[in-house]
């Protein structure tokens, strides 16, 4: 039944059903206590204040930067250039970064990458404090925090591995998870009223103090030892990280996978579900009540990822994601609302459960030393398609009609959720049982990994 001390019934006849239910209430205190164990290390103690403080700023900084370049004149398409100039860097800047975390010190990246953001989001404010702020000065502010996002985003997963041993690296993502989605429930609103009193430039600036503030927590945190290896040509690292990907048939699968997946989750739910809650839920108030069920969907996953650690990696993650489709369905059939907010919380937790499993796979399955290169590709190829969603659903809406594209979408998913479990490798993949991985940190490099 999941309690870890469950072995000590078998070859019993008749066990004392009192000392079953024992059993059972040891195994789950025990889960829970083990969910706060990487809190037990400094490193890790730091590396989730740092990166909480961080979320608080980032979950208000898009509807800050929103309002501030409407505040100076800018229309929808200022608007979108000052989007897009957030995105486009990352995306062309995220293998160089992968490269990058798996040269240098993963801490000093995350530091430089957030002292990069603060000193941007500083100077945005300077200009409009001052009123001499341009559309333009607000883009380049975006495209330098998304380009520093993209040297963040690999060396912060990875050093994840390097500040609690190896048998607590699922429950370290499941806590970041939960400290991030908490802060998305909670900052938007906060933000708002931030916006609201004092105006955007406060909201920006709240911002860059809390990556100055988690460099600074960064640069404390510390590290296991990494093993140096040999320094190839910058080029040469770049196709070392596309070959890891290549050369693993499951990991290439399931890039394909989230690469179908995500844009066609974020084309029905953050492009059309506010317009069918426009149309047809009577506005932003219902909509916001089925946004509200799916972030409490996402931290119920985190919860459950505390304290569940799934044997079946694979099947997980391709039913954590599928859960996906079942409320772009209910929106589809046009069922009532009730049914369309309930719709929302599986598919929050679902999605959680499998991010969580999904990073914990790679952080054992790929050599430490390759790992930042790995996930700079793997986020790549699943976001590099999301641009595209975003201009094609329009037109397919205009085409279909709201309700025959959204269905359409929850096919998709459901598909490419599926389809993945044909190949046997996908099936197979497992997390090794925490108690197999050992006490103690290995030096760095010289954690034992599967291929």
């Amino acid at each position: 039944m999941g309690s870890g001390r469950s072995g000590e019934l078998v070859g019993t006849r008749s066990p004392d059903p009192a000392a079953a239910r024992a059993v059972l209430r040891v195994g789950w205190r025990a889960r829970l206590t083990g969910a706060g164990a990487p809190l037990a290390h400094r490193g890790f103690r730091l590396h989730l204040a740092a990166r909480l403080l961080s979320w608080t700023g980032s979950a208000v900084a898009p509807l800050a930067l929103a309002f501030a370049a409407l505040h100076i004149g800018g229309g929808p398409r200022a608007l979108g250039l000052v989007l897009a100039a957030g995105v486009v860097p990352q995306l062309a800047a995220l293998p160089v970064g992968g490269v990058v975390a798996d040269r240098l010190d993963r801490a000093r990246v995350m530091v430089w990458s957030n002292l990069a953001c603060a000193f941007a989001e500083a100077t945005a404010v300077a200009l409009l404090a001052s009123g001499a702020a341009r559309v333009w000065q607000l883009a380049v502010m975006a495209g330098v925090c998304g380009a520093a996002g993209a040297f963040f985003a690999p060396a912060a997963d990875g050093a994840v591995a390097e500040v609690v041993p190896a048998g607590q690296w699922h429950t370290a993502n499941a806590l970041l998870k939960f400290g991030q989605n908490t802060g998305k429930a909670a900052s938007p609103a906060l933000g708002g009223v931030l916006i609201a009193a004092a105006g955007p430039a406060w909201a920006i600036g709240w911002d860059a103090v809390t990556f100055a503030a988690s460099a600074a927590l960064f640069a404390r945190a510390g590290a296991l030892p990494r093993t140096v290896r040999p320094r190839a040509a910058f080029t040469a690292d770049l196709r070392q990280g596309w070959y890891e990907v290549r050369c693993r048939r499951w990991l290439g699968v399931m890039v394909c996978q989230a690469a179908l997946i995500g844009p066609a989750w974020l084309a029905g739910y953050q492009l059309l579900g506010p317009l069918y809650g426009e149309r047809v839920l009577g506005g932003a108030g219902p909509w916001g009540v089925v946004v509200s069920a799916f972030t409490a969907g996402l931290i119920a996953g985190a919860v459950l990822a505390l304290v569940w650690r799934p044997s079946g990696a694979g099947v997980t993650v391709c039913a954590g994601t599928g859960a996906l489709a079942l409320p772009l369905a209910v929106i589809a059939a046009r069922i009532p609302l009730p049914v369309l907010v309930a719709a929302m919380l599986p598919a929050g937790a679902g999605l959680e459960v499998a991010m969580v499993v999904w990073a914990s796979l790679l952080q054992e399955r790929i050599p430490a030393d390759r790992l930042g290169r790995t996930l700079s590709y793997s986020t790549l190829g699943q976001t590099l398609p999301v641009p595209v969603a975003y201009l094609l659903t329009g037109p397919a809406v205009e085409l279909l009609g709201l309700r025959t594209t959204l269905g359409a979408a929850a096919a998709l998913i459901t598909t490419a959720a599926v389809l993945p479990l044909a190949l046997p490798q996908v099936r197979a993949l497992t997390l090794a049982p925490a108690e197999q991985a050992g006490p103690a940190p290995a030096p760095r490099g010289g954690v034992p990994r599967r291929p």
